[in-house]
C-alpha cells in the first residue's frame, strides 16, 4: 500500500458574462484506491455539485461562476493498493468473451481513430504472443518511436499525427497505444492522473495521461510517455479518450493560468514510508 498526498490550485480571470465549470479533478473511488480525506476550497461564494458520471464512476465537479478572479483548491490523502501480477500469466481477453463494459474500448474514438491504424497494428504486433507481453511491445514501440516535447501538439491532435510527426506530451503517447491496442481488439483506456516521479527538467508536476488496457480480468496501467513513475499514479478520470477526461471543461470566456499540482508518498497509518518506484511487474489499481 502506498499513501499519497495530492494539493491542485487552480486559477482563472471569469470574463463579464460569467461561465460555467466541469472539474474532474476529486480522485476516483475505486477498490484499490481509497480516499481517506479530502477538501474543496472556491474562492468566490457559489453553490457546486460533485457527480458521479455513471459509466466511468468519473468524480465531476460542477459549479458557475460570476465575473472575477476565481480560485479552485483541492487537496486529498489516498491510499493505493496495488494488484501486482506476473506479466508472463496474463493473457489477453477474446471479444467474445470481453465483459459488457470493456466492449466500448475497443471501438474508435475522436482521438484514437484504431480502425486506420489496423494494418500497421497487424504488421506491427499480429504475430506476437497473445497476452500481457504484447501490449507491453506496443507500449515500447510507441515511446521508442515518439519524442516527448512540451507544447507540440494540440487539442485537435490525434493519434494519427502523432504517428506522423513523432512527438507529443503524454496525452498523445497515450492516444496512440490506445489507438494501436484497438486495432488488435484489445481493450484501452485513456487515465487521467499526476506526473509523479517526472524529470523536473520537464517542467513542473502537471496532470498526467496514461493508459489502462484490459487483461486477464483486469485493468493493468502503462505509461508510454516514460516520463513519470506508474507505481505512483492516483486516477481522477477514465474514458475512450482525452474528450472524456479534460481536467476542466469550461463554457464561457476565462483567462487560465497554469495550474499548481503537487504530490507526494507519506507514511502510511503504519508509521512506514513507502516510496512508488519503477516495477517491472504487472500493476493494476482496478477490482
Amino acid at each position: 500500500m502506498i499513501r499519497l498526498q495530492i494539493a491542485i490550485q487552480l486559477d482563472y480571470e471569469v470574463s463579464a458574462t460569467g461561465s460555467d465549470f466541469v472539474f474532474n479533478i476529486h480522485a476516483a473511488q475505486t477498490a484499490r484506491q481509497h480516499v481517506l480525506d479530502e477538501q474543496l476550497t472556491l474562492s468566490q461564494p457559489v453553490a457546486y455539485r460533485v457527480e458521479n458520471e455513471p459509466s466511468s464512476g468519473n468524480r465531476l465537479l460542477r459549479f458557475s461562476a460570476p465575473p472575477g478572479q476565481l480560485q479552485v483548491n483541492y487537496r486529498a490523502t489516498l491510499d493505493v493498493h496495488h494488484f501486482i501480477g506476473s506479466p508472463e500469466l496474463i493473457p489477453e481477453v477474446p471479444v467474445a468473451k470481453l465483459p459488457p463494459e470493456a466492449l466500448v474500448y475497443i471501438y474508435p474514438s475522436r482521438y484514437c481513430p484504431s480502425d486506420r491504424l489496423h494494418q500497421l497494428a497487424m504488421r506491427e504486433f499480429g504475430s506476437r504472443w497473445q497476452g500481457y507481453s504484447r501490449v507491453q511491445s506496443i507500449c515500447d514501440w510507441v515511446r521508442e518511436r515518439t519524442t516527448f516535447a512540451s507544447n507540440t501538439s494540440t487539442s485537435q491532435t490525434s493519434a494519427l499525427d502523432t504517428l506522423l510527426d513523432q512527438t507529443g506530451v503524454c496525452r498523445d503517447f497515450a492516444h496512440l497505444m490506445i489507438a494501436l491496442c484497438r486495432a488488435i481488439n484489445i481493450p484501452a483506456r485513456f487515465a487521467t492522473g499526476i506526473d509523479y516521479g517526472a524529470d523536473p527538467a520537464l517542467g513542473p508536476t502537471d496532470f498526467h495521461a496514461y493508459v489502462e488496457v484490459y487483461l486477464g480480468d483486469r485493468w493493468y496501467m502503462f505509461d508510454p510517455s516514460g516520463t513519470a513513475i506508474p507505481m505512483g499514479f492516483m486516477r481522477f478520470g477514465i474514458g475512450r479518450d482525452a474528450a472524456d477526461t479534460a481536467f476542466a471543461t469550461i463554457f464561457g470566456s476565462v483567462k487560465t493560468h497554469a495550474p499548481v499540482i503537487d504530490i507526494q508518498a507519506i507514511a502510511g497509518a503504519d508509521g512506514r514510508l513507502r516510496q512508488p518506484f519503477h516495477c517491472g511487474r504487472a500493476l493494476s489499481t482496478d477490482g
